[in-house]
């Protein structure tokens, strides 16, 4: 069985050390853990999820690939049944913020142990980059890419202290910011088309929502025109 993963996904796997014990949380396919032992950067491989329908499709797609037994799969809210020392990285990724933030908070008890985090929330970017900082995490690298029409991030996360987040750091990351990521420049140029549209419809609107509404979007703005006269 030939797999081939999107851009996204090998991101995600890029950001594996060679040789380390990998929890794949939401597993789904299991393309990731697929590709994990067959271009031997894993040692050990759980493939998770909250549902015995994905983990059945992982598990065929596995023998499919002549992988039958070399990757455990385990059912898994998060990563309530992973014990501790069983996984130096684990892999969140096409999931919300939330559910990704609940994931780290669930697992505590976890955090002494497991090294690395490779997250790809699919919304609330902001919040995420926040819990992170304000838990003890740092954010070693970041991607930003663009797939069928949608823009997603993938984060390179360990233990450690990241330098305090502003505004535009934690809404468009610091890494892409720093390192002047092209992709992230196209982002801003949309981000830029999408506020100014979305300002000049609230013009005519009265009312203290809509009011605060206006003032929060003003304040993306000149956040995102502050950075693209950076570029």
């Amino acid at each position: 069985m030939d797999v081939r993963l999107s851009e996204r996904l090998e991101t995600v796997v890029s950001f594996v050390i060679p040789g380390s014990s990998v929890a794949d949380v939401g597993t789904d396919h299991g393309y990731v853990p697929i590709a994990l032992v067959r271009r031997g950067l894993a040692k050990h491989v759980l493939a998770m999820d909250l549902r015995e329908g994905p983990l059945a499709r992982a598990r065929e797609h596995m023998k499919r690939c002549g992988l039958d037994g070399q990757i455990e799969l385990r059912l898994s809210d998060g990563v309530s049944a992973l014990a501790a020392g069983e996984a130096d990285t684990v892999i969140a990724a096409g999931m919300g913020g939330e559910l990704i933030m609940r994931i780290l908070q669930d697992g505590r008890r976890l955090w002494d142990t497991v090294a690395h985090w490779i997250l790809s929330p699919q919304s609330e970017w902001e919040k995420v980059r926040v819990y992170l900082q304000e838990n003890g995490f740092a954010i070693i690298d970041e991607k930003m890419l663009a797939e069928d029409g949608k823009y997603y991030v993938v984060m390179d996360v360990m233990r450690g202290e990241m330098e305090p987040l502003g505004m535009a750091q934690a809404v468009y990351g610091p890494c892409l910011i720093r390192r002047r990521d092209p992709v992230l420049l196209e982002f801003l140029k949309r981000e830029e088309h999408v506020l100014s549209q979305i300002l000049s419809g609230l013009a005519g609107q009265t009312g203290k929502g809509a009011s605060a509404r206006r003032l929060a979007l003003a304040e993306r703005l000149a956040c995102v025109r502050r950075l693209l006269g950076e570029w």
